[in-house]
């Protein structure tokens, strides 16, 4: 038996590990399991803990990673750190390094020097690679190598992998370079013809009457007009609205703004944000989604209840990474370390 400690850094409500955990592939004997996690939300502690890892509350750490004691940890053979976006991301400011969670990614490389597991996977927003005119992608890439990883980092199109939604995100594996073991970048043609078109998700099967964070948003009567104007795949600057509906703002007109969703094609990327317009809007009623429906989105199964507030929990799942994408990778670096061919296509970082 093969089995994968795995420790989380920055670890969200857990979308990468339950990837992780119900990753399967033909040889049952490699499998990765739970050793640790943190993250600084307690609320997102609280989830983790619930879905992943109820038996040992004590291995979920809730905590800022600028006070944790990373040499307290216990040895993993396997990391994975989905390090904050924030200050690389292109709808926020992008102060990448000079950001409050730019340098953050510093102590996923701390842990690899630390613990030297086998393996790891590092995730973030596409737009890291543009940060800094390249330069901070390009100063990331080589900490990995010199921490003594062969890395590959490639721009997943989440929806190319029969996700329910357009998420691109630059996901970074690295093997231990002492070790006979190539990783090659899962192909989506495998995906081709899979139906990931957002109604089908949120429909079928339907959501259960008594499912988890599943409250209906009350909506205000403007909201409930606007909607009405408002076609499927158009959102409040280019639907036809009275102008009496029409939002006053100058400058960047932001293209989620009370977008609906286009019932027959993936979601448009599920964010952390709500306000102003920004919920996920249903196509056909006036309102916004349920966060059971944008869960669903993100592929977690509707057994998978989410802790806190209802402002909360929208923030935990637009953070999360797609279970189903997550686990796709993770069997791929399984697959790797069996020595079991599968189809792959060459790494890539552009869109």
């Amino acid at each position: 038996m093969t089995q994968f400690k795995m420790g989380e850094l920055f670890c969200g409500p857990g979308g990468i590990a339950y990837g992780a955990i119900t990753a399967k592939i033909a040889n049952p004997n490699y499998k990765i399991i739970h050793q640790w996690a943190t993250d600084y939300d307690r609320d997102t502690c609280n989830t983790y803990t619930r879905n992943i890892c109820p038996d040992a509350p004590e291995t979920v750490i809730h905590e800022d990673i600028r006070k944790l004691d990373l040499t307290s940890l216990k040895p993993i053979d396997a990391l994975a750190f989905g390090f904050p976006c924030n200050d690389y991301s292109v709808v926020g400011e992008q102060k990448g390094m000079d950001g409050v969670y730019g340098p953050l990614y510093a102590f996923g490389i701390k842990v690899l020097k630390l613990y030297q597991p086998q393996w790891f996977l590092a995730e973030n927003v596409g737009g890291l690679k543009n940060a800094d005119a390249g330069r901070t992608f390009t100063k990331i890439i080589d900490e990995m190598r010199e921490a003594g990883y062969v890395v590959t980092p490639h721009l997943y199109k989440f929806e190319e992998y029969g996700v329910p939604q357009s998420r691109h995100r630059i996901i970074i594996i690295g093997i231990r370079n002492d070790l006979p073991v190539a990783f090659k970048v899962p192909s989506p043609a495998t995906f081709a013809g899979i139906d990931n078109s957002c109604r089908t998700a949120i429909e079928n099967p339907p959501i259960p009457a008594n499912a988890a964070n599943n409250e209906v948003t009350k909506q205000s009567d403007t909201v409930v007009r606007r909607l009405q104007y408002i076609k499927p795949g158009e959102n409040a600057f280019n639907a036809d609205l009275p102008d009496e509906l029409k939002l006053n703002v100058t400058g960047a007109k932001i293209s989620q703004i009370y977008k609906r969703l286009d019932p027959d094609k993936p979601a448009y990327t599920v964010t952390g944000s709500g306000g102003g317009g920004t919920h996920i809007y249903h196509w056909a009623e006036p309102r916004a989604l349920t966060n059971r429906e944008r869960a669903r989105l993100q592929t977690f199964p509707d057994s998978y209840v989410f802790s806190g507030s209802k402002e909360s929990v929208r923030r935990q799942i637009g953070m999360a990474v797609p279970c189903n994408g997550a686990r796709i990778i993770f069997e791929a670096i399984l697959n790797s370390f069996a020595g079991i061919d599968y189809p792959s296509v060459e790494a890539n970082i552009n869109e």
